[in-house]
């Protein structure tokens, strides 16, 4: 798609407070992150998906699973995401970074291209893009894609200061428009309603329950998880009483 090489990092790690361990929990007999990983990879901006984990002994599982299936690994600062970030974008010669997270394993990869396709086609430029920003959403919890420029990354490594803009990496870049030039995707409708992500016992069995109704994991797309929930109300009941973090949550 482009001469740039674009990498997306997905961060992980077993800390979840909420469910300790959920991105080695199984869908369909394949870990969560195995799930994000794979279906990142079948997006055609990005030339490689790289795992930014902790040093933490907790997360030598990660690192162990993904020499498994191939997938390289960066360690770094548990709570400094952002520098995990930074140190992958290097150590893998990026030019355009995109974030993922590991308990979105409905993550689309067509939805990815259409991020980075929006960031690499914009007039005039831009240093960011996303399919979400914090006061707007359209696409349901769970298909968040953020990309942005090598240059920016590195603006927001080495000037952000708060807690929450080290550990979600992005914020800096969108709340500082003043400064950096950004544009959002939105989605054809409001479906910012619908929790497709992982962070409960409910999300998990809302999202086993989807795999199981979608067997090809790597087949289907997000428009079907939207067709099967919208035909059966039911199911996103399951999860509909989590309450969704912000990105100022830290820890």
């Amino acid at each position: 798609m482009t001469d740039l090489r674009v990498i997306a990092i997905v961060q992980a790690r077993m800390g979840s407070k909420r469910l300790p361990g959920k991105v080695l929990l199984e869908i369909q007999d394949e870990p969560m992150l195995i799930w994000v990983a794979e279906r990142a990879r079948l997006a055609q901006s990005v030339d490689d998906v790289i795992v930014a984990t902790t040093n933490e002994i907790e997360d030598d599982a990660i690192v162990e699973l993904c020499r498994e299936y191939g997938i390289e690994v960066v360690r770094g600062d548990a709570l400094d995401v952002l520098d995990r970030y930074w140190q992958a974008a290097q150590e893998h010669e990026a030019d355009i970074i995109v974030r993922l997270t590991a308990d979105c394993p409905l993550i689309d990869p067509e939805l990815i291209d259409r991020t980075v396709l929006a960031l690499l086609e914009a007039e005039p430029p831009v240093d960011f893009a996303a399919n979400r920003l914090p006061w707007e959403r359209t696409y349901p919890i769970g298909l968040d894609v953020e990309t942005c420029t090598l240059e920016a990354l590195k603006s927001a490594w080495s000037e952000a200061a708060q807690a929450h803009e080290r550990e979600h990496v992005m914020p800096y870049l969108y709340e500082n428009p003043e400064r950096f030039r950004l544009v959002h995707v939105k989605a054809d409708g409001d479906y910012g309603q619908f929790r497709w992500t992982v962070d409960t016992e409910q999300d998990l069995e809302f999202i086993r329950k989807i795999a199981e109704l979608l067997p090809d994991r790597n087949e289907f797309r997000w428009r079907d998880v939207l067709e099967l929930v919208q035909k059966n109300p039911d199911l996103a009941e399951i999860n509909a009483d989590v309450q969704h973090k912000t990105h100022r949550d830290v820890g």
